[in-house]
């Protein structure tokens, strides 16, 4: 079994320290194989916050995650300074979480590819390119079939509400047709902060496969969405012939991080 905890839209520079220290003593408890931190890690990609956040990772490792996967979100490149936005947009993020950007990871059980689908160009729309279409595709056809394939990426690949519709990954019909046909089984995200777990096949009836959706909601911002509360998300996959995984939602909850509800996914 491969242990994740996924985190999302900390934004460093609204987090709240009760909820960073309720996150530290859950990784503190139960540990991870896997962090994945799918995006939006600051509010304003300051060098302070990208310090900030990078701390608070390096605390996750110090409690008992074993590695990360890093990608950044739209709110990770500066919106006011218009001189990094366009000549340096990952100046700050890759100072402090290095130059990979679409970083990935691999064991006996998984493949997970990060792709990077913010530009400075867009002030918040996310766009999986043909380029990376053709990427991930080349990988997946390369991967022992008995793995679970995982593509996280900040924007969502599938709504829950209407009004998110305008914030889904531009691309995303054709990317998720050619990836589910090479066998896709999860992809991740963030950006909306609404935490939920979705069957892409119900907004997208032509894929060859099922491919689940797993969103993770704001973790330790105050910048919460309707009464949705700070939330992560813990993964528990196992690989082979009948793949499955086990998708825990936990929410803040009087100064510590409880069970919020689980789903059984299976291919």
């Amino acid at each position: 079994m491969t242990t994740i905890v996924q985190i999302s839209d900390t934004h460093f520079g609204t987090e709240q320290p009760a909820v960073v220290q309720a996150m530290e003593d859950h990784v503190r408890e139960h540990g991870a194989d896997l962090l994945i931190f799918s995006g939006d890690i600051t509010q304003r990609a300051k060098a302070e916050q990208f310090a900030a956040a990078h701390a608070f990772v390096q605390r996750l490792l110090e409690h008992g995650v074993a590695q990360t996967l890093v990608i950044p979100g739209n709110h990770d490149i500066p919106l006011y300074n218009l001189f990094a936005r366009f000549l340096m947009p990952y100046r700050n993020y890759s100072r402090h979480f290095g130059d990979d950007l679409e970083p990935t990871f691999e064991n006996d059980e998984a493949l997970i590819i990060g792709l990077n689908t913010t530009h400075p160009r867009r002030h918040k729309d996310g766009v999986v390119t043909k380029a990376q279409v053709q990427e991930v595709t080349q990988r997946l056809r390369e991967t022992d079939p008995n793995k679970l394939r995982v593509v996280v990426a900040h924007q969502p690949f599938g709504a829950m509400v209407l009004s998110d519709l305008s914030n889904l990954q531009h691309n995303a019909d054709d990317a998720l047709h050619r990836w589910a046909d090479e066998g896709l089984d999860l992809v991740m995200g963030g950006h909306i902060h609404l935490p939920y777990v979705l069957p892409l096949s119900k907004q997208y009836p032509g894929l060859s496969r099922e491919i689940w959706m797993v969103q993770a909601g704001t973790t330790l911002s105050s910048r919460l969405r309707g009464t949705s509360p700070n939330s992560f998300n813990r993964l528990k996959l196992h690989a082979g012939t009948e793949k499955t995984a086990c998708v825990e939602r936990w929410d803040f909850l009087d100064d510590s991080f409880v069970l919020g509800s689980h789903f059984n996914l299976h291919w």
